[in-house]
């Protein structure tokens, strides 16, 4: 791979098997019936952080080490699963699940992370607040998805895992995703 070659990155934290493997049986029944989802893999679901898109191969090196000083100040948490939630509301493409962080750290993890890759030129901050949630199902294009809502999740607290910088590849299929650095936790 080139320096000149652009790579699509994200930073997110990872979900423990014990969060994951309950999350796809929830996940599962709530879908049961509706057509027009495309459920992520077991092994892709994990708690986005900063998604900053496009960027020059020659620059992970960089974002990495803003990603590992972030993630050096942050203590870890615990986590536990919240309601069931279409996103956006109006028009969903996603079906996800808050996050409830009671100590509040993954907040400002976030944070963090979002002054040091802004302060890098990697990343602008989004205009609407930071929401704790992992995404279980994408609504496929062109899908329409019925109003109900969905079963809630069973009551689980996990610990939250490492922060970690991804590579996502882009295929028909879906996203794939390669973790290119894992800090904390």
């Amino acid at each position: 791979m080139s320096d000149a070659e652009r790579v699509r990155l994200f930073v997110a934290l990872e979900l423990p098997a014990q969060a994951r493997e309950p999350l796809v049986a929830w996940r599962s029944e709530a879908v049961r019936g509706l057509d027009g989802l495309r459920l992520i893999a077991a092994d892709d679901l994990h708690v986005t952080l900063c998604f900053l898109g496009w960027r020059a191969n020659s620059e992970t090196g960089a974002i990495a080490a803003a990603c590992a000083q972030a993630a050096a100040r942050w203590p870890g948490g615990e986590l536990e699963l919240g309601p069931a939630i279409w996103l956006p509301s109006r028009r969903p493409r996603v079906l996800a699940v808050e996050l409830i962080d009671r100590q509040g750290g993954i907040g400002s993890l976030q944070g963090a992370l979002a002054a040091g890759l802004e302060a890098g030129g990697w990343y602008r901050p989004e205009q609407r607040p930071f929401r704790t949630h992992v995404s279980v199902a994408r609504v496929r294009r062109a899908a329409r998805i019925p109003r109900r809502e969905p079963v809630p999740p069973p009551s689980l607290g996990f610990p939250a895992g490492p922060v970690t910088l991804f590579r996502s590849r882009l295929s028909p299929s879906g996203a794939r995703y390669e973790a290119l650095g894992r800090f904390g936790s």
